[in-house]
């Protein structure tokens, strides 16, 4: 009896040491082919692959509202509705560290086409701005109206100056601590 129980305890204590935590490092947004005007988050790996194995509850954080997506075979469904075209950044921790992700979603006519933006562009065309006006004094004028257009189109799309800060910030993170 004492050696059925000792198999027993070594078969689930070894069942024990093999279960990782499952955790989501990479994902993806896309449109949600069941329902319209909604997305699909998309638990990936770093060749973009889907995590089939992905199943349970995470914690997100979507435009700055706490939500637990419910992942199914890889696929969580985010049932908000996007009226029109917008900002979407989806951000998302664990022990791994903070996994964000910027996205303009884009809408057309029944579905939304979701195109990843780099912290690097928002970094790079306002400073390009910046540079191009103070090595053209005389172009001081055409470089501040295109930026006020392109501050005017990232907050009316839903790109607030904290989230915006926050992609760079968090893009300068992941690059730093992957060094």
């Amino acid at each position: 009896m004492k050696k059925l129980a000792l198999v027993i305890l070594l078969i689930f204590s070894t069942a024990f040491a093999y279960a990782g935590a499952v955790t989501i490092n990479h994902f993806q947004v896309k449109n949600n082919p069941f329902a319209e005007n909604e997305i699909a988050i998309v638990a990936t790996d770093t060749a973009d692959h889907i995590l089939e194995n992905m199943n349970g509850h995470f914690a997100f954080s979507i435009n700055g509202f706490d939500e637990n997506l419910k992942f199914d075979k890889g696929t969580a469904f985010y049932h908000h509705k996007f009226p029109k075209s917008g900002f979407l950044y989806v951000k998302h921790e664990n022990d791994n560290g903070t996994h964000a992700t910027l996205y303009y979603v884009y809408k057309m006519s029944d579905k939304l086409i979701p195109i990843h933006i780099s912290w690097i562009v928002l970094l790079i065309i306002p400073v390009t701005l910046v540079v191009v006006a103070y090595m053209f004094r005389k172009l001081i004028i055409v470089t501040i109206i295109i930026l006020i257009v392109y501050i005017w189109f990232n907050y009316h799309n839903g790109l607030g100056v904290g989230t915006f800060f926050e992609s760079i910030f968090d893009g300068l993170k992941s690059l730093f601590n992957k060094v």
